[in-house]
């Protein structure tokens, strides 16, 4: 048996916050979306590399608030490419924590990704 690494879902409230901030800020490429039917909620993948995350604004999918933790190898990289695109919302600072190097960087809807680079 072979198990797959978990894709963390990530509740939204606004498709336009959420494209703005995890397309155009952070860097993903939406792999596909769905709606039931027109004017229903968003559900959509999106992907940078290896990292993969759902995002829905259907009410049961996820809680608002949660934090997934996502490990990588160049934490300085990531965070001069955030900084260098002055988002108006987020400043993520990197800080040196005994199991890594960490930013954490909060959505428009409460969630948190929180990148670590740990030792060598």
């Amino acid at each position: 048996m072979n198990l797959s690494p978990a894709i963390p879902i990530l509740r939204i409230f606004s498709e336009e916050k959420a494209r703005e901030f995890y397309l155009d800020f952070l860097g993903f490429a939406c792999e596909w979306e769905h709606r039931f039917e027109e004017g229903m909620p968003l559900y959509m993948e999106i992907r940078r590399g290896e990292l993969v995350i759902h995002l829905s604004e259907h009410h049961g999918d996820a809680t608002p608030g949660s934090t997934i933790f996502v490990h990588l190898d160049d934490i300085d990289a990531l965070h001069q490419e955030l900084t260098a695109k002055e988002y108006a919302y987020a400043r993520p600072g990197v800080d040196d924590l005994p199991w890594g190097r960490v930013m954490q960087v909060g959505d428009p809807f409460g969630n948190r990704i929180r990148f670590c680079q740990p030792p060598p």
